[in-house]
């Protein structure tokens, strides 16, 4: 692939990811206040911007099997814990930025457990086999992810253990 493509392709899927998240958001807020039909106008624009970004992903990744996906994914959340969350924690505590640090210090916690179930994934997946897995908790404040039963309180930000969502 030509680098300028491959570059306005991630641009492209960088911006699309973007909008669909925050649509997504818009669309929560919009459901509290009771704004159903803008609510649905947001989750209708973010499922489209999600197309939008998958298509640019499958040209810019291919459609590759589960274990090359897996293995992305444990380089990409080994950079994130590793390099990148480290270095923007850093930043942001010396800028005086603590929420911004409080929730960078939330991803790298989870980040961690991210890497070491894809790595466990990937070990099975090569083998031909899906991974053996308990019920996946996660906690919707700090997006702590943990196995088997749920804590009392999240270990990372304290959130009770009701709040915990199942997988």
């Amino acid at each position: 692939m030509k680098k300028i493509t491959e570059n306005t392709l991630k641009e492209a899927l960088s911006g699309e990811s973007q909008a669909h998240l925050r649509y997504k958001f818009y669309a929560e807020q919009a459901r509290k206040e009771n704004l159903s039909n803008i609510a649905r106008l947001f989750e209708a624009a973010s499922w489209s911007e999600q197309v939008h970004a998958t298509n640019y992903l499958k040209v810019l990744d291919g459609e590759g099997k589960t274990a090359d996906n897996l293995d992305k994914a444990v380089q990409g959340e080994t950079f994130e814990v590793e390099e990148m969350y480290p270095a923007y924690l850093a930043m942001a505590k010396e800028q005086g930025e603590n929420k911004a640090a409080t929730f960078y210090q939330f991803a790298l916690a989870a980040e961690q457990v991210h890497a070491s179930l894809y790595s466990r994934a990937k070990e099975a997946a090569a083998q031909g086999k899906d991974v053996e897995l308990p019920e996946i908790y996660v906690c919707p404040v700090c997006g702590f992810t943990m196995e088997g039963e749920s804590p009392e309180r999240c270990p990372v930000c304290g959130a009770p253990k009701n709040k915990f969502v199942a997988f």
